[in-house]
């Protein structure tokens, strides 16, 4: 194993979405540090696997996020467009998640902001009409961070 490879610590599940896509929420260890990876993966036949969409997240922001998202209405169209918080990565680097829309359907993003450059390419949005089940796993994410705060790799 390398040290510089993200380790699968746990799968907490997925929400399916159209054309054989599915964002996937899996805890994960890299040099001794337990991350949640948020990634879009897609099954067709000529690839299977991970996208880069995705976002890895500390389970501080985690633990930060979830309680908002839980708080959002379950009705997509009752969830106003903004932001909803920006949460440090570490020294430099945050994570914003916010509600918009992006070609024409609404979404939450879940992006990384780089303070000498603004919005970089590393991040994921996902259709609004899955919120419920997105809430679902985070909640999922938050409970198994909890029951096992001190993971050993």
């Amino acid at each position: 194993m390398s040290e510089s490879s993200f380790t699968l610590l746990r799968d907490i599940g997925s929400c399916p979405l159209e054309n054989g896509e599915e964002i996937r929420f899996t805890i994960d260890a890299y040099r001794g540090y337990r991350y949640v990876s948020v990634r879009r993966y897609v099954a067709s036949d000529s690839f299977s696997g991970a996208t880069r969409d995705g976002i890895t997240m500390t389970p501080e922001i985690v633990r930060a996020l979830e309680p908002l998202l839980a708080a959002l209405p379950d009705d997509p169209k009752a969830v106003s467009n903004g932001q909803l918080g920006k949460f440090a990565k570490r020294p430099g680097i945050c994570v914003v998640a916010s509600v918009g829309s992006f070609k024409g359907r609404r979404g939450l993003d879940l992006r990384q902001w780089q303070e000498d450059c603004g919005f970089t390419k590393k991040g994921i949005w996902i259709p609004l009409e899955k919120l419920p089940q997105i809430k679902q796993l985070f909640l999922k994410t938050k409970e198994a961070l909890d029951e096992r705060p001190d993971d050993i790799f």
